[in-house]
């Protein structure tokens, strides 16, 4: 049997999660054997270690917030470059040697968010331009330049995984900044285009990461992840928002056309099984679905029964997932589908 030692070094160095290390130490002493691992098309994530991760988290919010506060007395920029480096110091200790989830993956974001705050204030003369007060895209631009270097280092020294999603977050705003601001009269469609591109560089980052580790056992799966979980609302709202200006007047054909879409945006989220494309579309969908509803002459219930079809879809497709996974990759060509999670049917 292993030694407790080498489990909790396997844990601290995410080699295992604690739940496989319990079931591991469980053969010691169980009459019969543990309880199958999820399969991998669970989609588990490492969000939480437990609840110390929340109440640090807790911690890290009211600390970095107080810090934020008093700093704002001298200046905005000041207060962001106080949390930035506040918020680096302190994944020193719980990144770094503690390796806590939760307050991993806030300490990252606040890093982002104030270095990206720190670099706008420190090429406007006051506090009066924010990033909120108008459109200022070459300011945007370098802004975002800055946060791509800074979070490209923080993922150099402490490897989060939602680092690389955060990046690329920040990449997207430069591309959009400089498109903006070197042509600044162009239509809105041609933003959607740039959107789209970038929403499909991402995600085809994330399936690199995806491929890299089907089984889904290494960090390539949680990195995967959250390059997912930005991709999707970058192709999906490029995608159908130029469809979807006014649920109101949206006519059936139109609204057919985005069904049409979310169907098939869910038939890649089941193939390659990943949620994060369904759940980005879920809106675009039901306000399709509501005006379908509505053009039916059912204008009491629209909403109600916009909801109750959406609830039913999401239940129905989550029950059965695995089954479904398994059908169509028994119809998609292997060679497309070889790199893929296998479904695995729960029986």
């Amino acid at each position: 049997m292993m030694a407790s030692e080498i489990l909790a070094k396997g844990v601290e160095r995410g080699i295992i999660t604690a739940e496989q290390a319990e079931r591991l130490r469980a053969l010691e002493t169980a009459s019969e054997p543990p309880e199958l691992p999820a399969s991998p098309d669970d989609e588990q994530l490492r969000f939480i270690g437990g609840f110390s991760d929340v109440f640090v988290t807790i911690g890290l919010a009211m600390f970095l917030g107080a810090i934020g506060f008093f700093a704002l007395g001298t200046s905005q920029l000041a207060a962001s470059i106080v949390i930035a480096a506040a918020a680096w110091l302190l994944a020193e200790f719980f990144t770094r040697i503690r390796r806590m989830a939760l307050p991993s993956i806030v300490l990252l974001i606040v890093f982002a968010c104030a270095v990206f705050v720190a670099a706008w204030f420190a090429q406007t003369p006051s506090d009066s331009v924010t990033p909120m007060a108008g459109h200022h895209p070459t300011l945007m631009a370098s802004a975002a330049f800055v946060t791509v270097l800074l979070v490209a280092l923080h993922y150099w020294r402490f490897q989060v995984p939602i680092t690389l999603a955060a990046g690329c977050a920040a990449l997207t705003g430069t591309v959009l900044g400089l498109f903006a601001g070197l042509m600044p009269n162009l239509p809105s469609v041609a933003y959607n285009v740039v959107i789209l591109f970038c929403g499909i560089a991402v995600f085809a980052l994330a399936m690199k990461f995806d491929m890299a580790d089907p089984e889904r056992r290494t960090r390539r799966t949680d990195i995967a992840f959250w390059l997912h979980l930005l991709a999707a609302p970058l192709i999906v709202h490029s995608v159908t928002s130029g469809l979807v200006t006014n649920a109101s007047e949206l006519d059936p054909a139109t609204a057919v056309a985005v069904m049409a879409i979310f169907l098939t945006l869910s038939f890649i989220a089941v193939l390659i099984d990943r949620r994060a494309m369904l759940v980005s579309g879920l809106a675009y969908a039901g306000v399709a679905f509501w005006a379908l509803i509505r053009q039916a002459g059912i204008s009491g219930m629209t909403t109600p029964l916009t909801i109750l079809a959406l609830g039913a879809f999401v239940l129905l497709l989550s029950a059965g997932w695995q089954p479904l996974r398994a059908a169509i990759l028994s119809i998609v060509p292997r060679a497309l589908t070889r790199h893929l999670p296998r479904a695995s049917l729960v029986t």
